[in-house]
Parts: structure tokens; sequence; C-alpha cells
């Protein structure tokens, strides 16, 4: 069934905005009866009236399914459903909608078949998730709707980065993101807010304020007098409207996106409304007082609307019986064909291969490949000797000129040229559009940076230290990670992560936690160890359509230098580095440890040693990690992250599972003290694996 409604409207003027006490939802404002027809059609409002009866129906439907045991969990809508439809007819189709768990009247009214919504709730292969998600916890490109996760705050970051694509395109054009008043509590809401007041973006932030998150009350959410009365201290506009009457939402959200438009600015609207069913099916209401259901019920927002419509002469009985036939008809229809499919036979190889995005050819650029000494000595590069760091900023540099989608973004990056200085001048080259300067919030900046890859974007985010990436742990983890396997978008990140200890800053901006990255489907993990790989790797990262951790080891940008190509080339991520070649040990490492690795066969050339970099953590080189153990028998992994849980534990028990008849001893680590890092100089140094690297080498060698 096609819902379609158009209109234009003039901007509506600035409401007044309406604060009521905490105790708003025992005395709930406005009159709910009263609708203003302005200068609506019949037929406009009709199709209202349409679009906020269809997902009512829907989901007396989806009950009944629920209780036959025919779908598996619902989160039900029942008297919210004015603010889902309202906004959604505000926005146009073409924009973006970051929608929850309990906004049906989003998918409804964006057009999305119900028969297909059907096979995503019953996880069907057919769905929009290929069985891989559950009820709306999807996304759909062809919609423009952004699919949620249980986090439920990071949307609303998301939804910068996607104002910012339009704000980059100069496009008239604005988004919507949803969140409840439990999500207001979030860090995420705070930092959402934040970075689009400070950046001047477009984004309507709808809160649905329906007394309770999950079971917990408004007065235990917040002691401010309303939510809408948040939105000052942002330095934005805010207002507090009806939230059951459509027509309400609809004329505000029309007129906000206009005004944010406009004015290039956030406006955060605040729709007051109660939830008539719990949170979700099996939770049930106990906890709420009869009293609320009493008052809110005579204020259902289907049944007031179709009152009036009768009452105004717009609709009549027959009218109402025909749609809601027709609606009966359709649901149906849709219901016996969204049943009509076959059970999921699992590919093994289809899940791995979904977990990350296919790499395509860009037109207009080529890349060269270095993956060998060969490739190197071949391509016949201008090579210059260059230091880590700059290596890195080349890096970036000529990424930024090859693809002109490309921004950055981190704390100080612009001006200042990052802590470290590695993006130091890139601003005078590309400008403060392309290099921006970001509040510290770094769960905010990643969400954003998923916006951007939304609308076709490129972005990297700097870490000040790799320490601070704890603050956006949730986005990468759970967004950007599992994005493109739950609904097949793409994270096109790159996260650069200044990391490591030896110079003596302390427990808090020396910690080496690639491991935490390691064991995250869909992410992957770079770390070199030399000028040339970092430039090389830098590039591929940007080049890959999927989200890079990049780890930069801070005690390498100055301390080491090596022939680098003034080209623009790549270095495979995925593919280790033969170092040097050995007969007694292999030693099998990445960053640091590869020159400690170096430093120590330099002063024992009575062994013979073969030094592996990985140089790529995930995904792992494993023919070259077999190749290794294949050469010497006696394998060594060396880490400078902590022992417990790091990734010598993976490749060694990898090597024992997979290489066990070609080893002479077995695998031993080489890694960290299970303990902070210290910053006294001392201290640091017997932290650190060096310090232990001659007693594992000894007794592996005597074994």
């Amino acid at each position: 069934m096609q819902i379609t409604f158009t209109t234009k409207r003039k901007a509506i003027k600035k409401q007044k905005q309406h604060f009521d006490k905490p105790a708003y939802f025992k005395k709930p404002i406005g009159l709910y009866m009263r609708f203003a027809q302005k200068n609506f059609t019949a037929t406009q409002l009709e199709q209202f009236y349409r679009s906020l009866l269809l997902p009512r129906m829907i989901e007396e439907k989806m009950l009944l399914l629920l209780r036959q045991g025919k779908i598996s969990k619902w989160f039900s809508g029942i008297g919210q459903e004015a603010i889902a439809v309202g906004a959604a007819l505000a926005m146009e189709k073409d924009e973006w909608i970051m929608p929850l768990h309990r906004n049906l009247g989003v998918f409804t009214t964006r057009n999305m078949p119900l028969s297909k919504l059907l096979m995503q709730w019953q996880g069907a292969k057919n769905g929009y998730s290929k069985g891989r998600e559950r009820s709306f916890h999807f996304g759909s490109r062809e919609h423009h709707i952004c699919g949620m996760i249980s986090h439920l705050g990071p949307q609303m970051a998301v939804a910068d980065g996607v104002a910012l694509a339009y704000q980059l395109r100069k496009e008239n054009k604005a988004v919507l993101a949803f969140c409840g008043e439990g999500a207001t509590s979030e860090g995420d809401f705070h930092e959402a807010l934040n970075i689009a007041a400070v950046w001047d973006l477009p984004v309507i932030f709808l809160v649905e304020n329906n007394g309770y998150a999950l079971s917990t009350p408004v007065q235990e959410q917040f002691r401010c007098e309303s939510i809408a009365g948040k939105a000052k201290g942002y330095g934005m506009e805010g207002i507090q409207i009806d939230g059951n009457n459509i027509l309400t939402v609809y004329d505000t959200i029309k007129g906000v996106r206009e005004y944010c438009i406009e004015r290039q600015k956030p406006y955060l609207v605040e729709c007051m409304t109660f939830r008539m069913r719990g949170h979700e099916e099996a939770s049930g209401t106990k906890y709420i007082p009869e009293a609320l259901f009493a008052t809110w019920e005579p204020k259902d927002p289907v049944h007031n609307f179709e009152q009036w419509l009768l009452q105004e002469n717009i609709l009549t009985t027959t009218d109402i019986e025909s749609i809601k036939t027709e609606f009966k008809t359709y649901i149906d229809a849709e219901t016996e064909k969204g049943f009509a499919h076959t059970a999921i036979v699992p590919s093994t190889q289809e899940e791995v291969d979904d977990v990350y995005a296919e790499r395509i050819t860009f037109g207009g650029f080529t890349t060269a490949i270095i993956d060998n000494d060969a490739a190197l000595e071949n391509a016949r590069f201008n090579v210059r000797e260059k230091r880590f760091v700059d290596a890195i900023s080349e890096g970036i540099y000529q990424s930024m000129l090859t693809h002109d989608n490309l921004i950055l973004m981190g704390q100080d990056i612009a001006a200042y040229g990052g802590a470290f200085k590695v993006t130091e001048g890139l601003l005078n080259k590309f400008g403060k559009d392309r290099v921006r300067n970001t509040p510290l919030c770094e769960s905010g900046v990643i969400g954003a940076a998923l916006g951007l890859s939304i609308e076709g974007f490129k972005s990297i985010v700097e870490m000040q230290f790799a320490d601070f990436v704890t603050a956006g742990f949730n986005q990468i983890v759970n967004n950007l990670a599992k994005i493109h396997y739950r609904w097949g978008q793409n994270a096109d990140v790159v996260i650069r992560m200044p990391t490591g200890a030896g110079v003596g800053a302390g427990p808090f901006h020396s910690q080496s936690n690639e491991a935490w990255f390691v064991h995250t489907p869909g992410l992957k993990v770079v770390y070199p160890s030399n000028a040339m790989d970092a430039k090389g790797l830098l590039i591929a990262a940007v080049n890959d359509l999927n989200p890079v951790m990049f780890f930069e080891h801070k005690a390498l940008y100055r301390s080491i230098s090596g022939p680098v190509p003034e080209e623009n080339y790549e270095i495979p991520i995925g593919k280790a580095r033969w170092v040097e070649e050995g007969e007694d040990i292999s030693i099998i490492t990445y960053g640091a440890g590869v020159h400690w690795a170096l430093e120590y066969a330099a002063q024992h050339m009575d062994t013979s040693f073969d030094i592996l970099d990985l140089r790529t953590l995930l995904p792992l080189d494993y023919d070259a990690i077999r190749d290794s153990v294949s050469r010497t028998g006696r394998i060594l992994i060396l880490h400078e992250d902590t022992l417990m849980g790091g990734i010598g534990a993976e490749i060694s028990a990898w090597i024992q599972e997979n290489c066990f008849s070609l080893l002479d001893a077995p695998v031993m680590r080489c890694a960290s003290l299970d303990t902070p890092v210290p910053f006294n100089a001392e201290l640091e140094k017997n932290f650190l694996a060096k310090s232990r690297l001659h007693q594992y080498v000894q007794q592996l060698m005597h074994y």
C-alpha cells in the first residue's frame, strides 16, 4: 500500500515554549480534543488519518500474532502514533530519520511493505537484515531510515554526521533523530546536542516523553522542569508540545525543519505522550499507577482525531469503515505473504563474508600496491628518508587530495595540529570544513563519523591518546563494527590511535589497548612499525570502506626514520612483513616490538632470528605466521600489551591448533606486566616486555 502526502506550507512562527512541572504526567498539558485545521485541505486531513490509522491496525494484528507465538517480541507504540507519523510526514522522503523501537509509524509512513516488515520481525532471510537483527533494529538506505542499536542514545550523534554531510554539500535538508526521555540521561544525548549546536547543524532532536524508561518514571530520571528546557543550555531553541495531536506534531516539525534549514541550527522538540502498554509486551505495566491510564486513555491520538474528522464533517462513518476495511484487507494479505517464506539455511561463508564491506574500485585515482620488496623496487618510486610521524602526515595529506569527501575530526587537530602535530598545516591547505576541531566528546564525534559515512563521506578521527577511546567505545564496537553485517551499511571511518608506553606518560596516556578491538568482528586493526608501512597502511585504511583502528606508537613518532616513497601507495591491510630471515627462533611481533626484536638480534649474533612484523592484527596473516613457524619450530610472540588477554594468546592458540607438528618447543609469549603502566622511568622499563625478552629467548632456546 502506497501512502503519499505532499504539501507546501510557510514556516510556522516560533511557538511559545511550554514548560510544566515535573508532575505533568498526572496533569497532561493541552486539550487533546482540539485540532487546528488551519489551511489543511480535506484530502490532506484524510491522508493524515490514513497514515495514523495504519500503524495502529498493524500493531493490533501484531499483538494477536505475538499471543499466537508467530512473532517473538513486540515494542508497542499504541498511544504514541501521532509522533512517529506526524514527524515522518513533515520530513522529505530523502531526508534521514533515526527512529527507535516504538516508531512503527515512521516505517509505514515511509511506505515499507508490511510483508517484508513481517519477515524482519520473524527473523526471516528476506527481511531487512537477513535474519540477523530483531524487531526495529535495522535500517534501509532506500527509505532513508537508519537502524537503531539498543543503546538508544548513539543514534543522535549519527544524525549529527548526516546533517554535517548535508551542510557540506549545501543541501537544503535536515535530519530527524528520535529518543525517549530515558535516553536524555545518557552522555550521548549531551554530546550530540552539544556538537550540533557548536557546529550549527540542521538536526531535529525529537524526544518522545512517555513518562517511563522501561519502569523508571521521569521523576527518577531528571529534576529539570522539562526536557525542552535543556535546549537553552546548549544554545539552541526548544519546545514542548502535545505529542498525541498529529496536526500539532506535523505543524511543529514542519516549521522546525524549515527553521533548521534556513538558520542552519539544531532544534529540540519534546513531545508529551504516554505509553499505554509495557516497555515490551513481556514486561507488563504493573509498575504504572492505574490513575495514569485513566487519565491518558481518553487522549488516544487515533480515536480523538477520528472523532474530530467526523465532528467537522471531513469524513463520514461510512468513510471511516471503508478505510478500516481496506486496511484490514491489506494487512491480512501482507501477513499471509509475510509468513510465506522458507526457513533460513545458514551459510557460514555468507555470514563471514558480510561482516566487512567489499572493497570497490574508486574512480579518478589509482594507488600503487606495495606488498613485497620486489613491488617497491619495480615501481621505481622517488624514495626519501622520513620520520615515522612525517610519513603518517604525508599519508593523510595525500588521502585528502585523493578524496575530496574526506573529513578530519579530533580535539585540537586544526590550527594547533593535534597533540603530536600530525595534522599541523592541514587546516591551511584544506580549510576548517574538512579539518575540524571537535568538542571533548569521543562518542559523539565517532557517531558523527558514522553519519558522514551514511551520506557517502570518509573520515579520519584522531583520538588525542588511544587511552581516551574508552569514552567512544560503544560507538566503535556496537555501531561502527556491526552496521554492515546488520543491514549492509558500511562505516567508512579511520580512527587514529596514538598508543604505547616508553615516554613516561603514566597509566592514562600509555596503554596498549589494541586487543580490545581485535576481539570485535567488523573492525580492522592496523599497527605499523616503520615509516613506509605507516604511510602505506594509512592510505589503505582510508581507501577501505570498513572501520579501521589505526595504532601509531607515540615513542616511534620522532625516534625512527626510514625510506618512504613520495608517491601515493598502499600497503595491503592483512598482510604481514617478513623483517629478517632466521633458523633458530621466530619472533612474531608488531609496533615497537619489531625494534626490540631487531635490537636484540643485533646484540646476539650467535642466534639466528626469524622476525615477522604482523602490521595488521585484524585480520591476521595466518599464512605468514605458518611460514614463520615452519622455518624455526620455536616461536616467541612479543607484544607491548599486557599478557592476560593480549593478542599473543590468540596467536599462540592458533599455532598450537594448526601447526603443532611443526613445533620443537611450546609457543611462548613475552608481554608487559599485568599492571597499569607506571609513570616512573625505571618502573616503566620494568613494566615493558622488552625487559624480559632475553629471559624468554633463553628459555625457548634451551627447552
